[in-house]
Formats: C-alpha cells, sequence, structure tokens
C-alpha cells in the first residue's frame, strides 16, 4: 500500500479502550481445539461469566464455528441466565479463540455527525506459526469487516492485538520481545515495523519495553505486562519475589517506564499491579496476570487466580478507573489456554 492512502494519511487512529464501544467480538472456543487441553468442560461458564457483564453496557458478537455451534452457544446462555437480546452470533469459524490477536483493530476518525470507522487486517500466523492451521483465523477481520461494510486495510505484515496498547491520543507500548521476534516478520527491522505502525494505526509516538512473562507463548505480549488506562497512565505489574523468574525482566520493564512519557513530552504516570504468583497446571507455568484486564463500557472486567493478591489488584484497578465498575472474574480455567479476558476480546469503537 502506498503512503497516499494508509490510515494514518486519511485522518484515521486506533482509540483507547476505554473510549465508547459499539460492542466486543469473541471468538467462541471449540472443544476440538488445541487451547485447552483435556480442561475444556469449565471453559464455557468462564465466557458465560464474561459475556453476562458485557451485556449489561454493551452489544456482544461471537464467531461461531457453524449454526449447530450457535444453537448449542445459545442454549449454555440461557441456561447461565445471561440475557441475549444484546448478543449477537455469525458463523465466522476460527480453529481458536484468541480474538485479540485475530479479529480485526477497529480505527475511527471525525467527530460526532462525522465520525467513520475502518477496520485493519493484519496478518495473523498464531504466534510464529507454533499453532497451525490458522487460515480460518485470519480470515476473521474481512467477514467482520465485510459485515460492517467497512474500509478494510491490509499492511502485509504479522501482527497481534494483544502486542500492543494505545492511548488514543497518539502514543503506542509494545515489546522488543514480541514484535522483533524474527518468527513475525524477520524482514523488517525496528524502524520499518514502527513506521507501518504509525501508518496503520495513526499513533506517533512509541514505546518500547523488553521481554514478557514467564509461560507467555505469545513471546511477551504487552497486555500482560503493562496497560493504558488513561492518556498519561499505564499500570504495570510487578513480582516483589526476588527468587521468581519473573522479577527482573519486570523490574527493567518498570526502568523503562519510568523514562518515557507521552506524545507530548509528558511523563507517564506509573501504578504498580501485584503478581499473582505462580500459577501452574500439571507442572507448567501459565502467563497469569491482572494486566489481562478488559475495559468495557461502564467496567473493567480483571481475571482473577484465587490468589491472595485477587482483592489488592481489583483494589488497585478500582482506584484507577473511578468511574467504572471493576468485575473480578475467575480465569482459572481460561488460563490453562495461556491467556485471559483481553486475550479473547476485541472492542469494536462505537
Amino acid at each position: 500500500m502506498s503512503d497516499a492512502v494508509t490510515p494514518a494519511r486519511l485522518g484515521y487512529r486506533m482509540p483507547a479502550e476505554w473510549e465508547p464501544h459499539a460492542g466486543t467480538w469473541l471468538t467462541w472456543p471449540r472443544p476440538e481445539g488445541i487451547s485447552f487441553p483435556g480442561r475444556y468442560d469449565g471453559v464455557p461458564d468462564a465466557y458465560a461469566a464474561f459475556i453476562r457483564e458485557l451485556v449489561t453496557g454493551e452489544d456482544v458478537h461471537i464467531n461461531v464455528w457453524n449454526r449447530e455451534k450457535e444453537e448449542w452457544v445459545r442454549g449454555l446462555l440461557r441456561e447461565r441466565d445471561v440475557p441475549l437480546d444484546r448478543v449477537h452470533f455469525h458463523p465466522f469459524p476460527a480453529y481458536e479463540p484468541w480474538c485479540r490477536d485475530h479479529g480485526p483493530i477497529f480505527l475511527v476518525r471525525g467527530h460526532g455527525e462525522t465520525h467513520e470507522r475502518a477496520a485493519v487486517d493484519w496478518r495473523y500466523n498464531a504466534w510464529g506459526g507454533k499453532y497451525p492451521p490458522f487460515d480460518l483465523d485470519d480470515a476473521i477481520p474481512r467477514h467482520v469487516a465485510r459485515l460492517r461494510g467497512l474500509p478494510l486495510f491490509e499492511p502485509g505484515i504479522v501482527m497481534e492485538g494483544g502486542a500492543l496498547d494505545v492511548n488514543g491520543r497518539g502514543t503506542l507500548i509494545t515489546t522488543e520481545a514480541c514484535l522483533l521476534h524474527p518468527n513475525r516478520n524477520p524482514h523488517l527491522d525496528r524502524s520499518a515495523i514502527e513506521q507501518s505502525l504509525r501508518d496503520h494505526l495513526g499513533v506517533t509516538h512509541i514505546l518500547w519495553l523488553g521481554d514478557g512473562i514467564e509461560g507467555d507463548d505469545t513471546d511477551g505480549h504487552v497486555d500482560d505486562l503493562a496497560r493504558f488506562v488513561d492518556p498519561t497512565m499505564v499500570v504495570t505489574v510487578m513480582e516483589e519475589d526476588p527468587r521468581d523468574v519473573n522479577h527482573d525482566r519486570l523490574q527493567e520493564n518498570r526502568r523503562r517506564l519510568s523514562t518515557m512519557t507521552d506524545q507530548d513530552g509528558k511523563p507517564l504516570r506509573i501504578v504498580e499491579l501485584p503478581c499473582p504468583g505462580v500459577v501452574e497446571h500439571e507442572g507448567q507455568r501459565l502467563p497469569a496476570s491482572y494486566a489481562n484486564f478488559y475495559i468495557a463500557n461502564g467496567i473493567v472486567v480483571m481475571p482473577t487466580f484465587r490468589k491472595e493478591n485477587d482483592g489488592p489488584a481489583l483494589e488497585i484497578l478500582q482506584n484507577v478507573f473511578p468511574d467504572r465498575r471493576v468485575v473480578g472474574l475467575d480465569s482459572t480455567e481460561l488460563i490453562w489456554g495461556l491467556g485471559s479476558f483481553h486475550c479473547i476480546s476485541q472492542q469494536e469503537p462505537a
């Protein structure tokens, strides 16, 4: 795509997650999928609990494998007392449920009556080709854009939504571990990747953290590390135990954040979130993080892990989101799939 028709040149930008939503997109997990080996049975209830909270403030769109699966999901949601008047099903099949990464990134431009939207379709390769096949997952943005009648921009490079977080004013935060990994775009250097982010998301200022947390098979997504909660404030996870493998890498990310500014040169305000501690299943360290929260209309949904730090983390987030209700939902079933509520959701701006 030539520079003349990039989203940025046309005035589009990626809005912050706390800006008003038209809805939330999810992809329903399949029992035949590989994301939850041996523990799928508890996952639908986690989805139902999440959807029950979301529909209090916005529509929910669910990509399903086929009509038969749609009827099964409808029945489950009814049994779990989830109102269905704001739930919409779409026969857009995907192998795995991680809509944050295979779904479209929505863009906006203008204000009020002139408000317009578009979508970005990054290439998706299941985090460096780790979990083939992924062709159906990669096709989801095209289906959604066609349904919505939106212009669709295709940068031609591999990128995932969980690797990016924005403040809606021009600043984006990401990690070197993920975006510079050779299993994504080995032909591109840092400057080329930054240029594509500027061109297609309308950002002007890019901040780089280092490594992700242990157990994260995405090679270090930022949505497990640090998140914007307003235009100048970032919450970042910290591990107190110096013996924990995450301690030093999170200290380094915290150090970097302390030197960073927003697009206007203002220092970031930093709030620390605790880590839940070690969460394992069958001897495998899982990437449990309170930073994997999702900001919806009127609420924030934070994953909990049946750990002592669940309560303190909820209190911290409630303090930084005074105008939203912060809800803790049990994510012990979801995290076996190596992701949580932010990983399974993708916001569609109003």
